[in-house]
């Protein structure tokens, strides 16, 4: 979960997540804007493009500020209390790319309470659902759990249905 190589390789993963994840024809400019500044380094860009789409609730524009934009130690425009709420709702709505960093968000306490269990329990949703590396952070997020805080964590992630709104 803390093991993020740069910000420049974690874009390239988000913008193939993001076009995999496909567009309906009017976001897909707004993505597609947001992409390119997001590119270009231009966070302010990106954030203006971003946000009509996050107010929409769309997952991809919600991802990609939560992540990028507001969650980036690195941007004049970082604030973790907008950018875990983001990665929550994206996250809690089936939207697989924000699970593992909104897990990131509960094991450093950063936008959220710090929860280890909380971590675990989302790393083990993306588990499930076959997220890259989520096995990784999965083995990572248990060190700091005692077996019995691991089998219930585990358990409400069995029991976790994703969101329709």
């Amino acid at each position: 979960m803390r093991s993020v190589r740069s910000v420049q390789s974690l874009l390239a993963v988000a913008v193939a997540a993001v076009m995999m994840t496909g567009a309906a024809q009017p976001a897909a400019a707004g993505i597609d804007d947001a992409l390119k500044a997001l590119q270009a380094g231009d966070l302010p860009a990106a954030e203006k493009a971003l946000q009509l789409l996050a107010k929409e609730r769309d997952p991809r524009a919600q991802f990609l500020l939560g992540l990028y934009v507001y969650g980036n130690p690195e941007s004049k425009l970082y604030d973790v209390n907008k950018a875990t709420p983001l990665l929550l709702d994206a996250a809690e709505r089936g939207y697989l790319p924000a699970i593992i960093p909104l897990a990131g968000a509960y094991a450093d306490g950063k936008g959220v309470p710090k929860s280890p269990t909380e971590a675990y329990k989302w790393v083990a949703i993306a588990d499930r659902w076959n997220v890259p590396n989520a096995n990784l952070a999965l083995e990572q997020a248990a060190r700091e759990l005692t077996p019995d805080d691991i089998e219930k964590a585990k358990a409400a992630a069995q029991a976790y249905g994703f969101k329709t709104k």
